[in-house]
């Protein structure tokens, strides 16, 4: 069996290729709704929350897993590190699929500032007199509030009812809420940063597929500073960033 853990948007790519030549899979997703995006693709097993190391052991093994494909977010760090030691203890195959960073090309803007970790974020907003939006996403939002930073944040987020009672119970405020599900286009997020009238806009390396361009093209046309949360880098034995190659290579 081929075990998959899917955390972006390219796993109905991925489970797409491999139906091509099995059904002999298991897949992991860390909630219901990444589920449900997988409806009408192949596979024996679903498992829909997130699993610990010993959770994520257990059923590879049960399952005789003998190939895992670890298409988890770039910034979901703990989930492939458990994943690569699981396999190691397994003797399993561990494959990982990266999706493709897009900021180096943008590295070198006066506007882009590429901080490696949140601590630096306060300092990084320090001439920031104006609004900010922040697009990292829900699970990210109690970090940037324990900084203290005294701007009007603005968090943009996925529209879920589970994301919503987060939110309540940080004290985010209504108004400081944009729940909507992306990715959106240029247009519609220069039009966000021009409603909030934002001078600085917050996010993470998520790949073009993430709408990442998108957000960065967006903030350079508003003229706003761009602070992005850079990946860190993990070591793997063996890596693709194209879903093709990857399928070709399994298959």
């Amino acid at each position: 069996m081929i075990g998959l853990i899917v955390g972006t948007s390219e796993g109905k790519e991925l489970l797409k290729g491999l139906n091509k030549f099995t059904e002999d899979i298991f897949v992991s997703t860390a909630t219901n709704y990444g589920g449900e995006l997988l409806k009408g693709y192949k596979y024996k097993l679903l498992n829909t929350k997130p699993l610990n190391k010993e959770e994520l052991k257990n059923m590879l093994e049960e399952n005789e897993v003998r190939k895992l494909i670890d298409a988890s977010h770039p910034y979901a760090l703990e989930v492939s590190i458990n994943a690569m030691e699981v396999a190691n203890e397994l003797s399993i195959e561990y494959i990982r699929y990266e999706r493709p960073s897009v900021i180096d090309k943008y590295s070198g803007h006066r506007l882009v500032n590429i901080i490696s970790d949140y601590s630096e974020l306060k300092n990084s907003l320090s001439s920031i007199k104006g609004n900010i939006l922040n697009t990292t996403g829900s699970r990210n939002i109690k970090k940037i509030l324990d900084l203290k930073i005294e701007n009007r944040i603005i968090h943009r987020v996925l529209a879920s009812l589970k994301v919503m009672e987060e939110l309540c119970n940080l004290g985010i405020e209504p108004e400081d809420i944009i729940a909507v599900k992306g990715v959106f286009s240029e247009e519609f997020n220069r039009a966000i940063l021009r409603e909030y009238k934002c001078e600085a806009i917050i996010m993470k390396d998520s790949g073009v597929e993430g709408g990442t361009v998108q957000k960065i093209e967006a903030a350079l046309k508003e003229q706003i500073k761009i602070v992005v949360i850079g990946r860190k880098q993990l070591e793997y034995n063996k890596v693709f960033d194209n879903i093709n190659e990857l399928i070709d290579y399994v298959s």
